[in-house]
């Protein structure tokens, strides 16, 4: 899942929701320096790619999808539910989404101190094109991919996804509507554990 699934899976709680948005910008053990609860998001950010990955929906869209693109698939994929989900938002959240995507932004301007670098510079990306909510827009994840495939070490078909993600973009929102609502489920049971 990608920034605005993991924020939304986090709930209501702030700390988490940060943590959740750090999870793709911290490797390893979450540093002491970051409390508690940013640690738990951190961690939750790590369980929902975990159960994303495993899910059979997900591991049958990835087999879907062709050569040379099946390599991507999980950051194709990423991308594109945070596209279903902000088309959907209003289903999924009783906020509308541009209020979400701004709180979101201004949470993470108020943690500064706290955010890795990767995702300082992110989060200019963020501002600048009106995102999360700006995922609803095709448009915003085609040159979401194409910042990706030049960021990644070696030459890659990321950037030239979108014919496929469009083509394919009935089955992947069924795909979406049948796993999102389990992996709702499983975000708030663990949330509810450490609580």
């Amino acid at each position: 899942m990608n920034v605005l699934a993991h924020a939304l899976l986090a709930g209501d709680d702030a700390a988490l929701r940060l943590g959740g948005t750090m999870g793709d910008f911290v490797h390893g053990t979450p540093g002491d320096h970051l409390p508690p609860r940013v640690r738990d998001g951190i961690h939750l950010h790590r369980a929902i790619d975990s159960f994303t990955d495993r899910h059979e929906e997900v591991r049958a869209a990835r087999e879907r999808m062709p050569a040379p693109f099946r390599r991507y698939a999980g950051i194709l994929l990423d991308m594109w539910f945070d596209h279903c989900l902000a088309r959907d938002f209003a289903r999924w959240s009783d906020v509308p989404l541009e209020t979400y995507s701004t709180r979101l932004r201004q949470e993470l301007h108020e943690a500064d101190a706290l955010l890795p670098d990767h995702l300082k510079r992110f989060l200019g990306y963020m501002d600048a094109n009106d995102l999360p909510a700006g995922y609803r827009n095709a448009e915003a994840i085609g040159k979401a991919l194409r910042g990706i495939s030049q960021r990644l070490s070696r030459a890659n078909p990321v950037g030239d996804a979108m014919p496929l993600l469009l083509s394919e973009d009935d089955a992947l929102k069924g795909t979406f509507e049948r796993f999102f609502p389990e992996l709702r489920a499983f975000a708030a049971n663990w949330v509810l554990g450490r609580s």
